[in-house]
């Protein structure tokens, strides 16, 4: 499998700005994110404290770092990243369908706005995931409920409805699903999940619903959930002024740090991860050479 030297998540100010000087450094790079960027960025107003670009609305910036990325060959892969695993040399980047590797990771996640449901946590692994189609042959015969957020996570219903004998899904999105004959759609907000009899019972503001076991997609997974180990500080990611975490060889930056949250202050720790990246992989790479 092909490697990457540097796998930066989150196309926002501080994943570009990461993917930028990781690429200016001449290094093996994979920038995981949305071709449209960041919706943050699309919403923005008017900015007036970028330097360079005064009065300058969100859109405009956006297009602009678009055409940054162009001219520097820089793609966007757009796929969701459902889990990162620290093996020990490298990070193994788990994917709806197949996985990345990388030596080093970027978190630039941006902040997810979404709380765990109650029981969420507590079932996680246990009746409750972020993945259908990793999680899918657990489910061989079985019921189980899709939470999704965005269209895209329609194909992953129906890949868990090749397996599982029955499907419920609930759209949290404005937009009609379009299903496979099989799956129910369920118009309702879900609420909580528990466990009782040894099935997982999901409740919503329109009644229960008893499963095997529930799929919770959502367009980003809280960086707790999404690296194992990771040290958090209340929702924030902990990192040092290198914006290095407590796992060896990944780094975080943006909005996932903590306030304030600005652009500018994103790009510059986007900056900083990278250059931090780059300097834990040549100092890995001088040891390796003896």
């Amino acid at each position: 499998m092909e490697r990457y030297e540097i796998a930066v998540i989150g196309t926002g100010p501080a994943g570009v700005s990461a993917a930028i000087t990781a690429k200016i450094r001449n290094k093996k790079l994979l920038l995981l994110g949305s071709r449209e960027l960041s919706l943050k960025i699309e919403k923005g107003h008017l900015i007036q404290n970028y330097p360079g670009l005064p009065a300058i609305s969100g859109p405009q910036l956006a297009d602009a770092m678009k055409k940054h990325l162009e001219a520097m060959d820089i793609a966007i892969t757009d796929e969701r990243v459902n889990a990162v695993y620290a093996m020990g040399d490298y990070f193994a980047l788990q994917m709806a369908e197949g996985m990345y590797e990388a030596e080093t990771v970027i978190l630039a996640t941006g902040v997810s706005a979404a709380k765990p449901f109650p029981g969420e946590m507590e079932l996680l692994g246990r009746g409750v995931s972020y993945c259908a189609t990793c999680d899918a042959p657990l489910y061989h015969g079985k019921t189980a409920a899709v939470i999704a957020y965005s269209v895209h996570e329609e194909a992953e219903a129906e890949f868990l409805a090749e397996t599982a004998d029955k499907v419920y899904y609930l759209p949290q999105y404005p937009e009609a699903p379009h299903l496979k004959a099989g799956i129910e759609v369920v118009k309702a907000k879900p609420l909580s999940i528990s466990e009782e009899n040894g099935l997982r019972r999901l409740s919503t503001d329109n009644g229960d619903i008893a499963v095997n076991g529930v799929f919770i997609l959502r367009e980003s997974v809280a960086p707790g959930q999404l690296v194992p180990g990771l040290a958090t500080e209340g929702s924030r990611v902990a990192v040092n002024r290198e914006m290095a975490t407590n796992i060896a060889g990944c780094f975080a930056c943006g909005d996932v740090v903590g306030l304030p949250y600005q652009y500018i202050k994103s790009a510059g720790e986007g900056n900083v991860a990278a250059l931090s990246a780059v300097n834990y992989l040549d100092a890995k790479h001088r040891a390796a050479r003896g």
